[in-house]
């Protein structure tokens, strides 16, 4: 018999049960009479092919056009009529391109890769990320802190390192830093502290800068600060690339095993390449020739194959009562528990292998949150970390124009999504059913809550307490994490701390602040405050604070070791009487190498086969790790390259040939790390033995 017509009106494609249903089944399918939008991309394509289609110019909404540089007039000469649809739309459609940037970390660069699991973490981790040979997609945004979109990327200042794990189980944001401390204790001072960075707000100067008196009068007052301070204040503010930059996750996380026993943990991100970074003059050369000097870098390395890799590590507590470990309370996120106590344990690799397609679309619009998180990873208490789980939600439901920010292609996850959030601005689901509510009858009782075995783990910590607005005593020591720190560097490194801080402290107009600081550095170390009192003409007041006895930690240094070479980046200076067989040899030799020769000369264009790369105009030394001078051109700039180079403590090799160009610019052949070779190749040689330290450390003295 023919099925019984029906009414209008049922509500979904299968009568609703008497009781609830349990059993676990797909959503259902929607009616008959409904159709969805076709699945294609926002500009008609089918899903995951290029987005614009076809080779005609169309308006948004697909009419194609026959011209676009002219506005609908009334005659050549006439006004410009209203009906001009396609202006309106143009013009429309640009005077809102922009959106609002990040209050912090505006200024941004990212890349896609992957990360493999080596399953040295799964005895402490149900997370299926870290399982052995589990390949998880990744999306990593590197960033400065204080600057706006369009600052410089070389300025002194914290970088951001985000990175969005695209897990079967659903997306985990890992958002740090790199700098294993933060300048608070308490999420409730965050304003504070940036306001205090930020430009001030008369003037609205200087740009992407601690150098003023807002923030040392913040930081010397607000002395939990000090540790960060001191990080920023080294090396370690001005990295010399994305890729040799540590990463960490600041906070202690909880990581939760199969059988939901819980270990403490601190996330580190170990640069492959090793950690390093600019001396402070090429950072401010770097800010006025190439303000996008390490997005250009990583980019640039991406493209040549040089596929930056860092390996993920764990410092692994166990989750106490106190949860404190050695006397270092790992809530507070101004300290760091010293590698040799609680080494870092490797529990995978991530490769960065490709770069967005569209700065704008990625780049700009991922939205990174802490408590994006999978089975097997929870937060802890730490105060700073549970404000910035509700403070990211909160900025990118503004940044982005609404809550549905997660179905941006670039946020989206790589697992199944049944959330029952329905509307909103810029909804793009195109969503079934008639239930998004539980418990419901009329959807087949979907979407069902998950076997406990599956989901994702809020570990059932004990609380109890009383109402405060108070932190531990264990917070109030402000002053030995920094002077672990500092006692941990090398006597270069500290000789770059002291000119760090009397440069930003230079910059600072209240004698009052100046000296307020300087009280602050005595709590880190006496020769450090009396140095910089001395460059910046001030006394030091009253007796030296007694200092608390710390052991140093070598795994705080930059210098020590030697790293692999692959991307780094040799200048070859030729001319025209220089032999191109002799030259593409050296050129070929540095790519086996896994090194990038970048050839330098006078003039742009060739020099036979080889394709020159700079010219002496557009070349600065900050560019590269070493050069080998092979000519002697007479050109004003190759002097100023030269010395650069040298007082940057780069490697220099030179031929017969080259060996004028040193002597016009002033370099003893006799100076560390400038070495004479037998011809282009022998003189890449010598650099390569170089190359694994970054740097010819050992000419810091020789400069004084």
């Amino acid at each position: 018999m023919p099925e019984t017509p029906q009414p209008p009106g049922v509500p979904g494609t299968e009568p609703a049960p008497l009781d609830e249903p349990t059993t676990p089944r797909e959503p259902l399918p929607p009616k008959p009479d409904q159709r969805g939008p076709a699945p294609v991309s926002p500009t008609g394509a089918e899903p995951g092919t290029r987005n614009q289609q076809g080779a005609a110019l169309t308006t948004a909404q697909g009419a194609r056009l026959r011209d676009t540089d002219h506005s609908l007039k009334a005659g050549p000469r006439g006004p410009v009529l209203l009906q001009d649809h396609h202006l309106r739309e143009k013009i429309t459609h640009f005077d809102h391109e922009r959106i609002p940037e990040r209050a912090v970390h505006a200024r941004g660069a990212a890349a896609h890769g992957v990360f493999v699991g080596n399953g040295a973490a799964t005895e402490i981790s149900c997370a299926t990320l870290f399982e052995k040979g589990a390949e998880t997609p990744v999306f990593v945004r590197f960033s400065t802190v204080l600057g706006s979109r369009g600052s410089a990327d070389t300025v002194r200042d914290t970088r951001g390192f985000a990175t969005k794990f695209y897990t079967a189980d659903g997306v985990w944001d890992l958002v740090g830093n790199n700098i294993p401390v933060f300048f608070i204790q308490d999420a409730i001072k965050f304003p504070d502290v940036v306001h205090a960075a930020k430009p001030h707000p008369d003037r609205e100067i200087p740009q992407a800068q601690s150098a003023h008196d807002t923030f040392w009068d913040f930081v010397s007052l607000h002395t939990e600060a000090t540790a960060h301070t001191l990080w920023n204040m080294s090396d370690r503010g001005i990295p010399r690339s994305y890729r040799t930059m540590e990463g960490f996750g600041v906070h202690t996380f909880r990581l939760i095993d199969a059988d939901g026993r819980s270990s403490l943990v601190k996330f580190h991100w170990k640069p492959r390449l090793g950690v390093h970074s600019l001396l402070w003059e090429e950072a401010q050369i770097a800010a006025g020739v190439d303000p996008d000097f390490h997005r250009r870098d990583l980019a640039d390395a991406i493209e040549a194959g040089a596929f930056p890799e860092w390996d993920l590590g764990v410092q692994v507590f166990p989750d106490t009562e106190e949860q404190t470990f050695e006397g270092f309370d790992l809530l507070d996120p101004t300290k760091l528990v010293p590698e040799e106590l609680a080494p870092v344990r490797i529990v995978g690799t991530m490769t960065l292998n490709a770069n967005p397609r569209n700065y704008f679309a990625e780049t700009e619009q991922v939205a990174f949150h802490p408590g994006h998180l999978v089975r097997g990873i929870d937060v802890t208490n730490d105060p700073l970390l549970q404000g910035r789980l509700f403070s990211y939600i909160d900025t990118q439901i503004t940044r982005l124009g609404g809550p549905n920010f997660a179905q941006l292609p670039i946020n989206r996850p790589h697992a199944p999504v049944n959330d029952m959030l329905r509307d909103g601005m810029h909804q793009t689901a195109v969503h079934t059913g008639v239930a998004p509510y539980r418990p419901n009858s009329l959807d087949g009782g979907c979407p069902f809550t998950a076997n406990p075995a599956e989901a994702l783990i809020e570990f059932p910590e004990m609380v109890a307490g009383t109402k405060v607005r108070e932190a531990p005593a264990s917070f109030d020591d402000h002053f030995s994490g920094a002077r672990l720190f500092y006692t941990s560097l090398t006597p270069v490194e500290r000789a770059h701390v002291a000119e760090a801080y009397s440069f930003e402290l230079g910059k600072v107009y209240e004698r009052a602040i100046k000296q307020r600081t300087l009280g602050v550095l005595r709590h880190i170390d006496e020769d450090l405050a009396r140095t910089v009192a001395g460059n910046l003409g001030l006394a030091l007041d009253g007796a030296a604070p007694e200092l608390p006895e710390v052991t140093p930690s070598p795994a705080l240094s930059q210098l020590g070791a030697e790293w692999p070479v692959d991307g780094r980046l040799v200048g070859i200076v030729a001319d025209d009487d220089t032999d191109t067989g002799e030259l593409a040899d050296a050129v070929a030799a540095a790519f086996a190498a896994g090194v990038t020769p970048l050839v330098i000369g006078a003039h742009g264009g060739e020099f036979g086969p080889v394709p020159i790369s700079r010219t002496l105009d557009t070349a600065r030394s900050i560019e590269f790790d070493a050069l080998l001078i092979a000519a002697a051109p007479a050109h004003p700039k190759l002097g100023v390259l030269l010395q650069e180079a040298h007082r940057h403590l780069k490697g220099i090799a030179y031929t017969e040939r080259g060996a004028a160009a040193l002597a016009r610019a002033g370099i003893g052949t006799g100076s560390a790390g400038v070495e004479a070779a037998e011809g282009l190749t022998a003189g890449f040689e010598v650099l390569a033995a170089a190359l694994p330290e970054h740097r010819v450390w050992a000419r810091a003295a020789e400069l004084g």
